[in-house]
């Protein structure tokens, strides 16, 4: 897969892919990243790349020529159809669903916008969608492109060190991902749940199963709102909830 990031700080959006999962893709060749400057097509001495708006008002205005060019310049880099997305504060919030979609594609351009934003002929003639980290305002697209470029790579085929591992993210079906524990058994007197101990499998992805519901449920009910539970899933919650009133997951112990 690659990403071809129109941007201002080409160096910001590289480190992205210098460690972790996202540089081993890189390191893999299953992952490319290429940055395009707007600078480099900026008028005059200062490379001009912005302009105060029509209308009036604070701040300045990403220019349209600059980008397109850029954006033209990535597109004659390679066959491939490139889709475009811009990371701006009006756009869908991200959603694993979209990203795993996003995938599929060989080519995706991600346009990282400025100051009080981009021109909106660009956004209308250039930009297939408009994707947002959430409803806040960061000073640039930057941040928002490092995202989904680290979300996708860690979606690639072989990037992870377990083939499992992507799949029992959370949002991956839908819900927030269950607890997890490791050595040693017991930690600031709080024991790991017994179930976790005992190399029962099934009973293992049912409490797995359970827990992810009764999270879901209890921080991101909009998310639960969402799905269609069938019979064993209502179970599973209302024995999570039960549970929840008398003090679980946790086991105190004595240690």
């Amino acid at each position: 897969m690659r990403f071809d990031i129109v941007t201002l700080f080409p160096e910001l959006v590289t480190a992205v892919g210098e460690s972790g999962v996202t540089g081993r893709a890189v390191q893999q060749g299953r992952l490319v990243l290429e940055t395009w400057n707007p600078r480099d097509w900026g008028a005059g001495f200062h490379q001009a790349v912005d302009d105060r708006p029509y209308g009036g008002g604070p701040g300045m205005v990403m220019q349209y020529g600059p980008l397109a060019s850029a954006l033209e310049a990535a597109r004659a880099d390679a066959t491939a159809p490139l889709h475009v997305i811009a990371l701006t504060p009006q756009g869908r919030p991200i959603r694993q669903a979209m990203l795993r979609e996003l995938v599929r594609k060989p080519r995706v351009a991600l346009v990282c916008g400025r100051y009080e934003g981009i021109d909106e002929r660009f956004i209308e003639a250039q930009v297939d969608e408009e994707w947002s980290l959430g409803d806040y305002v960061l000073s640039g697209g930057e941040l928002g492109a490092m995202v989904v470029i680290d979300a996708c790579a860690r979606l690639l085929p072989g990037v992870l060190g377990h083939a499992d591992s992507a799949g029992q993210d959370s949002f991956s079906e839908g819900l927030l991902d269950c607890p997890h524990y490791t050595r040693p058994e017991v930690a600031a007197g709080r024991a790991v749940p017994s179930v976790l101990l005992g190399g029962d499998h099934g009973a293992i992805r049912r409490w797995r199963r359970r827990e992810a519901l009764g999270r879901t449920w209890e921080r991101r009910p909009d998310l639960l709102a969402r799905e269609e539970l069938g019979v064993e899933d209502l179970a599973l919650l209302d024995e999570y909830r039960v549970e929840r009133r008398k003090g679980g997951p946790h086991t105190e112990s004595d240690d």
